[in-house]
């Protein structure tokens, strides 16, 4: 029985179904649409598209909500954020794999495009549910 349990975990695991359900369940939060269902199945087909491309992936966040949280994090309007502000706002963005020596983190100086740069690279990874 624990030899089943075990494949249905690495199952699970190697085709990033969790991560999958995870991706859906919080675009449908987030866009709440009236046919469930056919969202889904968009989705999906959306999914399926920008596999087979290798760009596009759906996902919430956008390049216009990326600079809001980069001007949020910038209060002084300098153009420039700290190593920690880049950290917590790509962990806040949900963003787990990213740059740890990022141009200009040395000096407490990222600019908004490395870290879009970061940000895109990082989104598209979560929201791929699928093995790249």
């Amino acid at each position: 029985m624990a030899n089943k349990e075990s494949g249905a975990q690495d199952y699970l695991k190697n085709h990033k179904i969790m991560e999958l359900f995870e991706n859906l369940t919080a675009q449908l939060m987030y866009e709440r649409p009236e046919d469930p269902k056919a969202y889904m199945k968009q989705f999906l087909e959306k999914l399926k598209d920008a596999r087979t491309a290798q760009r596009n992936y759906p996902g919430i966040f956008d390049d216009s909500n990326v600079r809001s949280l980069f001007g949020m994090l910038d209060v002084t309007g300098k153009g420039f954020i700290t190593y920690e502000q880049y950290k917590q706002g790509l962990e806040t963005l949900g963003v787990q794999k990213f740059d740890k020596d990022p141009p200009g983190g040395d000096m407490d100086r990222i600019s908004s495009e490395i870290f879009l740069k970061e940000a895109r690279q990082g989104l598209a990874q979560a929201s791929a549910t699928f093995s790249l």
